[in-house]
């Protein structure tokens, strides 16, 4: 998957067969925020035995989905790379363009507010890249997108502590095609960077057990006076 040249019909075959298990499925979706996890716990995920889940996880290394860090006698798993999260929420996209699916309950949280990756997508990450876009706060240059001096002001202005906000200059992000509302979020360095801003300020929390991410009050608050439309849905 690092590869800089497109993949050939064989390669993009063994890509589809890794993802047709369900088990390997359920090992990447557990893996889709951006963590490492132990085999143990990716084999609860899938629902197999230990033997199983080193099986498919030798699979997904070989074929370059996965790495791992060896830490002592430990291994962790974890997608290798951003580019991989992105195949991933890509393939979950409905095949219908004009309709998209009612939530489940279970999956509302989700849909408002979730990391993709260690950034923020969602309803709210979607509108609060249309915000930062529309007010020429963040602009689409060459190597990818950039936040501007006009749109670290604008984050301090809002609340979020300057020593937080400073560093995204330096950062470069690209947009994500947001799988559940099929608009860009803001992924790269750049998204991550702004995610973990926003986490550390309270503005959003993690929920235990899930990627979705719940918005403070405070923080919603924050999100509007930045221009992000926070609608009924």
């Amino acid at each position: 998957m690092n590869d800089t040249v497109s993949p050939s019909r064989y390669q993009l075959a063994e890509i589809g067969a890794l993802l047709a298990e369900p088990a390997r499925a359920a090992m990447l979706l557990a893996l889709i925020d951006g963590t490492a996890r132990p085999a143990g716990e990716l084999a609860r995920a899938a629902g197999v035995g230990a033997a199983t889940a080193s099986s498919h996880l030798k699979r997904l290394l070989d074929g370059g989905l996965l790495a791992v860090h060896v830490q002592g006698r430990h291994r962790y798993y974890r997608l290798a790379g951003e580019e991989v999260s992105a195949l991933l929420e890509a393939m979950a996209l409905p095949r219908t363009p004009s309709v998209l699916p009612e939530p489940a309950r279970g999956d509302r949280a989700l849909r408002l507010a979730r990391t993709c990756y260690r950034h923020l997508a969602g309803r709210l990450g979607v509108s609060l890249c249309d915000a930062l876009l529309m007010q020429g706060h963040l602009q689409t240059e060459s190597e990818g997108l950039r936040l501007q001096p006009a749109g670290v002001e604008a984050l301090v202005n809002a609340g979020l502590p300057i020593a937080a906000a400073t560093p995204l200059l330096a950062l470069t992000g690209r947009g994500c095609l947001d799988w559940t509302e099929r608009r860009l979020h803001v992924g790269g360095p750049l998204g991550v960077s702004l995610t973990d801003a926003l986490l550390e300020a309270g503005w959003l929390r993690r929920r235990t057990g899930t990627r979705a991410l719940q918005p403070s009050d405070d923080g919603l608050r924050r999100l509007i006076a930045l221009g992000v439309r926070i609608d009924a849905g």
